[in-house]
C-alpha cells in the first residue's frame, strides 16, 4: 500500500516523519507541548519552523474532519487550521496503521488542564467559560452543530487578561443549511454535562479548589450563552422618536467585538413603531481595526486594549486632529516596538507579545498608583520584565503534564 498525503499546502518535511511506526511509539520530532485529553493518540511534532498536531483515526473520519476544518477556516471561525491527511500507512510487517490527521499547532495555546497547572484559579473560571460561550455562539451563528462541546475539545489563548477559545476537535461536527433551535439547545446541554464532569475531575485531581460549585459554573455557562445569543440575534422594538437606539444597538454589538452586516428595519403602518434585527457576521471588530491601523494581528480583547492605549497616546500628545493611521504608526514605532524589543530572548516564550503588552499596561497602572505619579513606559517595562515576566512559566513550549 502506497503512502498518500493529501494536504492544503504540502510540507515536504512531512515525508520525513516515521509513518511506518504507530503514533504512540514516536519519539523523533516530538516536542513537549501540552496536549488535551483525546480519545485518539495525538502527538505534537516540529518540522523546521512548523509545528503540527498529529492524530490517528479512521481514514473516513480523518478526511471528513479535515474538510470540515477547512470549511471553518474559510468561514473565519476560531478553529485549528488543518494541514492534511496521511493514509496508506503500514508497519514493518506490512500491517495497516490508522490514518493520520494533521493540524497546525496553535501557538501560545493551552488545553484547560495545562492552564490550571500554570496557575489558573477558580477566580479565572468565569473568563474561561465566557471564552467557551463566545466560541459556541460564533459556531452556532454560522450554522455549525458541534455535537461534542467540552473543555477538552477547546484550546485557549490568553486575551488581555481573559481568554479566546478555539475549536480543536470537529470530529462530531456538521455545518447545517440552517441550525435549528433544538440542535443549539442540544449542544448547550452537552456542554453543561461535559463541563460539569470536567470540573469534578479537576477537583478530584486537586487542580481546582473544592470550594468551587460545579453546578453553579454550568448554570453560568447556560445563562451567558442565552444572554449573548439574544444580544446578537433578538429583535428590538421602539418608537420613531428613539432612532438613536439603532446606533446604540450597533455600538453595543461592536463593544462585544462583533460586526453587523446589515439591519432588518421594519416599521408599522403609520411609522410610529420601528423594529430592528441585526445580522451579525463575525467577531473581531477591534482586531480588524487595529490590523488596519498598525498591521498587528492579535486577539480581539488585546486589540481593544491597544486601541485604547493609542487613544491615550493621541490625547497625551495633542494629536487628535492628525490622521489616525499616522498616529497609530507613530505609537507603533515609539511605544510598542521599543517595549517589545526590551523583552530578552529567554522570556519570549512566556507569553505572546500582545499579552505581554496588556500585562505591561496593567503593571504601569499599579506602579503609577504606588508612586503617586505616571510612571514612564520604559521604566515600567523594565520593572515588569525583571519582576513579573521572567518568573512566569513557559507557554510557547511547556513540559507535558
Amino acid at each position: 500500500m502506497a503512502l498518500r498525503i493529501v494536504a492544503n499546502r504540502p510540507d515536504p518535511a512531512l515525508l520525513a516523519l516515521p509513518w511506518a511506526i504507530p503514533l504512540e511509539e514516536w519519539t523523533e520530532h516530538v516536542v513537549p507541548l501540552p496536549r488535551g485529553i483525546s480519545r485518539h493518540v495525538v502527538r505534537i511534532v516540529r518540522l523546521g519552523d512548523n509545528t503540527y498536531a498529529v492524530k490517528e483515526t479512521v481514514e473516513e473520519i480523518a478526511f471528513r474532519e479535515y474538510r470540515l476544518l477547512r470549511d471553518l477556516q474559510r468561514l473565519g471561525l476560531p478553529a485549528v487550521v488543518p494541514q492534511g491527511v496521511v493514509t496508506g500507512r503500514v508497519d514493518a510487517e506490512g500491517a495497516e496503521l490508522p490514518a493520520a490527521l494533521l493540524t497546525q499547532h496553535l501557538q501560545f495555546s493551552l488545553p484547560y488542564r495545562s492552564l490550571f497547572s500554570h496557575g489558573l484559579t477558580a477566580d479565572n473560571l468565569p473568563s474561561l467559560i465566557d471564552a467557551m460561550v463566545v466560541l459556541l455562539v460564533r459556531l452556532h451563528l454560522a450554522d455549525f452543530y458541534w455535537g461534542d462541546v467540552s473543555l477538552s475539545n477547546v484550546l485557549f489563548r490568553r486575551n488581555a487578561g481573559g481568554f479566546a477559545a478555539y475549536l480543536v476537535d470537529a470530529e462530531t461536527g456538521e455545518l447545517k443549511p440552517t441550525l435549528s433551535d433544538a440542535l443549539r439547545e442540544y449542544d448547550l446541554t452537552v456542554a453543561t454535562e461535559n463541563v460539569f464532569a470536567e470540573l469534578l475531575d479537576l477537583q478530584a485531581s486537586e487542580s481546582l479548589d473544592h470550594e468551587v460549585q460545579a453546578h453553579e459554573i454550568v448554570e453560568m455557562l447556560v445563562e451567558r450563552y442565552h444572554a449573548l445569543w439574544d444580544e446578537l440575534t433578538s429583535s428590538e422594538e421602539f418608537s420613531s422618536g428613539e432612532l438613536w437606539r439603532i446606533e446604540r444597538r450597533v455600538e453595543r454589538l461592536n463593544e462585544l467585538g462583533f460586526d453587523v452586516d446589515e439591519l432588518d428595519i421594519v416599521t408599522d403602518w403609520d411609522g410610529d413603531r420601528i423594529r430592528i434585527q441585526p445580522k451579525v457576521v463575525e467577531e473581531g471588530h477591534h482586531r480588524r481595526e487595529l490590523q488596519a491601523l498598525t498591521g498587528l494581528n492579535v486577539e480581539d480583547a488585546q486589540a481593544q486594549r491597544m486601541l485604547n492605549d493609542i487613544a491615550s497616546y493621541t490625547a497625551s500628545l495633542g494629536l487628535g486632529r492628525e490622521d489616525r493611521a499616522l498616529v497609530a504608526n507613530r505609537w507603533l514605532t515609539e511605544i510598542y516596538e521599543p517595549v517589545m524589543a526590551m523583552v530578552p530572548a529567554e522570556a519570549r516564550g512566556k507569553l505572546e507579545p500582545a499579552e505581554i503588552f496588556h500585562e505591561l499596561l496593567v503593571h504601569r497602572w499599579y506602579l503609577s498608583e504606588r508612586a503617586g505619579h505616571e510612571v514612564g513606559i520604559v521604566e515600567t517595562a523594565q520593572d515588569y520584565i525583571d519582576n513579573v515576566l521572567l518568573q512566569k512559566p513557559e507557554e510557547a513550549v511547556a513540559a507535558e503534564e
